[in-house]
């Protein structure tokens, strides 16, 4: 390709960027686009996979008709059969008109699928037949439409990885890459960074009518080493926030310092310092693991009482004083009010109930002449004969569960009775 004709298209999608492999990318690009050829396009997130679709389509013979751009991974599973392929009237609820869908509406016309990795899978095997002959059907529909689009796909995920994990199916990844394209990440761009970061510090100055920033040689060099594993994207926020941030116009590496991490291998953006709190979160994960240590806390607490109320209840039953533990005034208890309910916390319990364990025990019952089981199942047989055998209303009266009050039944060998 001529480099004039080269610097024409960059300048016409305001790409900016001198890097060979970047230049490859465009040249593929415009060699592809009189085709009718799918085009897949691979790159980390943040690289400006968007902009090659575009180029593709207004240099094709399609580029009077329509293109849309979707996102296959902000659509909801439930309703991407329907935004993709269509529907018909009556077909599930909400459908109160018939619905084309991108492929109807897109007929002619060229498809940009983002994130397909993102497509469930059947959803994958309706593309792979539109990708195969043409066809598709709506939802809730029975006769088969016909289409005719270009698809150009992208992904950020490692579909070879995606395809042994069965998340992704191997002969749609051949129908979508009969062209493929390698997007060059951020930091194998060499100098196009300090030219990205001109660009966006001149946008901001020119938006909010503020001085530019400007780089040191030495500053250059830095941002040159530094990972960027959020590509263009990361790059844009951080000059945003020196362009906003920063007292300083000329950017020093100290100064770059503080809005980039020192480890260019870190994937961590620095944290801005209000200087109101000597302590910040930087990670998410931290948070989670305080309320975990501090919930742990709370079940062991919990549990410490349920055995002190345990041991009181053994104490009466046997007749002999409790005493309170912990207390350095400890003295017997001679009498207890009668426990209506004693619940036991597992902790990491996979279901609430299972987790539950409760008892039930009349006033009018004596604890000295009956033990815990006996009493148990007599405050069971004596609730059902109230009610009448209704365990629901039976349930209710005790404070417990019907699962917990069947599995009691079961335990003393009322099931049947």
């Amino acid at each position: 390709m001529k480099s004039t004709e080269l610097q024409s298209i960059k300048q016409r999608y305001n790409i900016v960027g001198n890097c060979d492999s970047l230049n490859h990318v465009i040249d593929v690009a415009l060699q592809v686009a009189p085709t009718d050829l799918s085009v897949l396009i691979i790159g980390e997130s943040g690289v400006g996979k968007e902009i090659i679709p575009r180029i593709i389509h207004d240099n094709s013979p399609r580029r009077r008709e329509k293109y849309f751009a979707i996102n296959c991974g902000s659509i909801p599973e439930g309703t991407i059969d329907s935004e993709l392929f269509g529907h018909v009237k009556g077909s599930f609820t909400g459908a109160i008109n018939d619905s084309a869908g991108y492929f109807g509406v897109a007929n002619k016309g060229t498809l940009f699928l983002d994130e397909v990795g993102e497509l469930p899978l059947a959803t994958q095997a309706r593309l792979l037949r539109v990708l195969e002959n043409g066809e598709y059907i709506p939802v809730g529909a029975t006769e088969v439409h016909k289409t005719d689009v270009r698809i150009v796909a992208a992904t950020n995920v490692n579909i070879q990885k995606a395809i042994s994990e069965g998340r992704f199916r191997e002969d749609l990844y051949y129908r979508l890459n009969e062209v493929a394209v390698q997007m060059p990440p951020l930091r194998e761009r060499g100098e196009d960074i300090v030219l990205l970061f001109r660009l966006f510090a001149m946008q901001m100055a020119e938006k909010y009518k503020m001085e530019r920033v400007q780089l040191t040689d030495e500053a250059k060099q830095m941002l040159m080493r530094y990972k960027w594993p959020g590509n263009v994207r990361q790059l844009k926020n951080i000059t945003q926030q020196i362009s906003v941030l920063s007292p300083e116009r000329i950017i020093t590496p100290d100064v770059l310092a503080q809005f980039i991490p020192q480890d260019r291998e870190s994937t961590q953006l620095a944290v801005v310092n209000s200087g109101n709190s000597d302590h910040s979160f930087e990670n998410e994960r931290e948070i989670l693991y305080k309320i975990l240590f501090e919930l742990r806390g709370n079940v062991n607490d919990m549990r410490r009482e349920m055995g002190l109320l345990k041991k009181q209840i053994e104490d009466v039953q046997s007749k002999k004083p409790a005493t309170i533990i912990g207390s350095s005034n400890s003295a017997p208890i001679q009498s207890l009010q009668p426990i209506q309910s004693i619940q036991t916390i597992q902790p990491m319990a996979p279901k609430m109930e299972d987790a539950i364990a409760e008892e039930y025990i009349e006033p009018s019952v004596t604890p000295e002449n009956l033990n815990l089981s006996d009493l148990s199942r007599q405050t069971l047989i004596k609730a059902l004969e109230r009610n009448n055998g209704n365990r629901k209303k039976a349930a209710q009266e005790l404070g417990i569960s019907d699962r917990t009050l069947y599995r009691r039944l079961k335990q003393y060998g009322l099931n049947d009775e």
